[in-house]
C-alpha cells in the first residue's frame, strides 16, 4: 500500500510484477490511460510489455471490476476515523480478494483473452 499513485509507485508496483514472472516467460501488463502509466521516467522491467487500453473502455480493464466488488463487499458505506484505518480497512479487502483465487479468475477472466497453446 502506498500513499500515492504516481510514477514512482507505478515503477515499485512493475518491479513486483516482474518478480513474480517465471523465468523465462514474458508478461503482459494492460493500462488504463493514467498519466503515471505513460511517464518518461517509467522503469520497464526486460520481462514486461505494457499494452494501453483504448480510451474510455472501462469494460476492457478487469480492474474497474475488482474496485467494483471491493466496494460492494468490504468498503461500502464506511467512515474512517484515520488515515491509518484508511489503509488498514484497504489491505484487509486487497488481502479478502487476493487470497480467494476463485473470485479472482471469476471477476478477471475475460472469454476473448486466453492462452493459445
Amino acid at each position: 500500500m502506498l500513499p500515492h499513485a504516481d510514477t514512482n509507485a507505478f515503477n515499485l508496483h512493475l518491479a513486483e510484477i516482474s518478480k513474480a514472472v517465471a523465468n523465462g516467460a514474458h508478461a503482459v501488463v494492460i493500462l488504463d490511460g493514467a498519466g503515471y502509466h505513460g511517464a518518461g521516467k517509467l522503469k520497464l522491467p526486460h520481462n514486461l510489455t505494457l499494452i494501453r487500453l483504448p480510451p474510455y473502455s472501462p469494460e476492457l480493464n478487469s480492474v474497474e471490476n475488482i474496485w467494483e466488488y471491493l466496494r460492494k463487499n468490504k468498503l461500502a458505506n464506511s467512515v474512517f476515523e484515520t488515515y491509518e484505518d484508511i489503509v488498514e480497512a484497504c489491505c484487509k479487502a486487497w488481502n479478502f480478494f487476493a487470497n480467494n483465487p476463485a473470485v479472482v479468475t471469476s471477476i478477471t477472466a475475460r472469454d476473448w483473452a486466453h492462452v493459445s497453446g
